[in-house]
């Protein structure tokens, strides 16, 4: 599945779901995440939080998968990853009563 492409450019809509999130920093959460729309590479940046108002500015930093550092995670499997900027003090972890926290931003150009 490839994500969605923003017209006029060739840059791809990714989405992930957080399942658990630690700040690391005021600027850095290291978090569980799926790949719900991708495939998701470094470098990607998410500027919303799916159903919130909140504004974000988050890097992917770094991807890992069985403690393997990738450069991009498709759709439906999971990683640890690290976003670093502007609003992850907004990320929130997964609860047994709450669904899973969706960000959505774009892939860097090839």
């Amino acid at each position: 599945m490839t994500g969605l492409l923003i017209p006029g450019s060739h840059v791809a809509e990714v989405e992930l779901a957080i399942d658990q999130v630690t700040i690391v920093t005021p600027v850095e959460a290291a978090a569980t995440v799926r790949c719900i729309l991708g495939p998701v590479r470094c470098g990607a940046r998410f500027d919303h939080i799916r159903d919130s108002a909140a504004a974000i500015d988050l890097e992917l930093t770094q991807i890992l998968v069985y403690q393997r550092s990738v450069v991009e995670l498709d759709p439906v499997h999971t990683a640890l990853v690290t976003l670093r900027g502007a609003g992850v003090q907004l990320l929130m972890s997964a609860t047994p009563r709450s669904r899973w926290q969706a960000i959505r931003g774009t892939n860097p150009p090839l």
